[in-house]
Formats: C-alpha cells, structure tokens, sequence
C-alpha cells in the first residue's frame, strides 16, 4: 500500500473513532436524562401524595403496620383515582427507592411500560400489573412489573436484593390500596428467563401452583438469594416483582413475597 492508500485507510480510521466516541456520548446523554427524568418523576409524585422519603430503622425488625411506615399509609387515593383511574395500590418497599401507585390498563397490558402515572410518554414507564390479575391481591400470584432503571428509580432498586446482606436484613414488601394494607415477607430474590410466568402456569391449579413454588428454589445463580425458613404452599398468595437484567434481554430478575398480613384501613 502507497503512501496515500495510508492515509485514507487511517482517516477511515479516525473517521469511525470520532462517530464512536459521539455515539457513545449522545448514548451517555439520553441515559443521564432518562435517569433524570425518571426520578424527578418519582420525587414529584411522593410530593402529590405527601409522602416523605423513609428516616427510620426498620433492617431486621417485625413490622408495625400502619404504623411506623411513612409511605403509603397517607396516600390520597381518591387524588390518585383523578390523576389516572388506571391507578389502584401503591407499593412500598424499605430502603429501596420502590415508592409508586400501581397501575393496570383494562385492555393494554404493555401500556405502562412506556408511559407514566400521568399517561404521558416518558421511558421509565409505571410500575404495573397485567389483566391476568385481579387489582383485589386475591390471586395465588400477582405479578408487578417496573423497568431496570439505572438511577434505581422504578424497580432499579430491587437489584440490592443480589446481595446477600442486603436481602438477610430486608424482609418485607408493602401494598396499599383504599381499603387494606398488605403485608408481605420476602422469600426469594433471584433471576429468571423471560417466560411470562402468568401466561406458562395455571397457579389456579394448586397441583401446578405447588410445583411451581418448589421449583423457585431450584434456581441456582451467583444472585439467587432465599429464605428456606419461610415456608410457602399453594395455599399463600405470592407477589412476584419482575425486571430486566441488565444486559441480559433473555433473563428477568425476580423478588418474591408471600402474604403474612392483612390489616383494613
């Protein structure tokens, strides 16, 4: 190759260099925003509902419900109905940033993962659940849905769940509605494929809801996390917390609870 050939084969070279290095921060820049967006989202709808960030310690202890819990208990659900009537239960978890009404839209079940609490357009969609589930709690397994978001807004957050500690020192999961509040305790935190779990198991069959429940803890990854002294038959109500795995399109990361206590509000 000439002198020339050289040239033009190394301005190719720069060329593509330059295109990386924009792309990678036009990338960097949407992410940052989408991030921003998503927790000035979240920040604005705990100021709606007059919730305030958690301050207390509660790593280890039997919950006191309602008291001792800040979030959820002073929702407005009436406020929350004229904001959207697709709302219907907040969740709550301690020391992660899962602090959202729920929603369900009655004929589209992929449309929170694009669009808020306000049905606008923003990517950090809503926490949701399907039509395949009731919005009274009463199936064997309600599955909820929020995107893997980077700031750990949404159910970024239940990523902790991984670590070890973090899961033997956080035990329970809060639901709200208008009428009830919902105690669960954590039984397992791990990932899955991608199978929609709702629409693969009959858990109304207790046969197949039972071997369902057994095979959770044959899942054995370097993030699966259980808690073998909670015993859970298919004769409990579960939540499953679904979210993606980061980098990973095939694979879910899962926390699941089983009900413990009801208490009307």
């Amino acid at each position: 190759m000439d002198q020339n050939g050289k040239k033009k084969v190394w301005k190719v070279i720069f060329v593509l260099a330059i295109l990386v290095f924009v792309g990678c921060g036009v990338y960097y820049g949407v992410t940052t925003y989408r991030n921003y967006l998503a927790e000035k989202h979240r920040q604005e709808i705990l100021k709606e509902m007059e919730s305030t960030e958690f301050t207390g310690e509660m790593e280890g202890e039997e919950p006191d419900i309602p008291k001792g819990i800040r979030h959820g208990e002073d929702v407005d659900f009436e406020k929350l109905r004229k904001i959207n009537s697709d709302l219907y239960a907040w969740i709550y978890i301690p020391h992660t940033k899962v602090d959202y009404p729920i929603a369900q839209s009655a004929d589209d079940n992929s449309y929170y993962l694009k669009y808020n609490m306000n049905k606008e357009p923003e990517f950090a969609g809503c926490i949701y659940t399907e039509n395949y589930n009731r919005k009274d709690f009463e199936d064997p397994n309600t599955v909820i849905y929020g995107h893997n978001m980077r700031n750990d807004s949404m159910f970024g957050s239940l990523h902790d769940f991984e670590d070890s500690k973090f899961f033997e020192k956080n035990k329970f999961v809060f639901i709200y509605t208008p009428d009830k509040v919902m105690t669960y305790r954590i039984f397992a935190a791990y990932e899955y494929d991608d199978r929609h779990i709702l629409g693969t198991f009959d858990f109304s069959d207790k046969e197949v809801y039972d071997k369902y429940l057994k095979s959770i803890y044959e899942v054995n990854t370097m993030v699966s996390n259980y808690r073998k002294d909670v015993k859970v038959t298919s004769e409990d109500k579960i939540i499953t917390l679904s979210t993606c795995a980061s980098g990973k399109p095939e694979s879910r990361y899962l926390v699941q609870a089983v009900l413990e206590d009801v208490k009307t509000r």
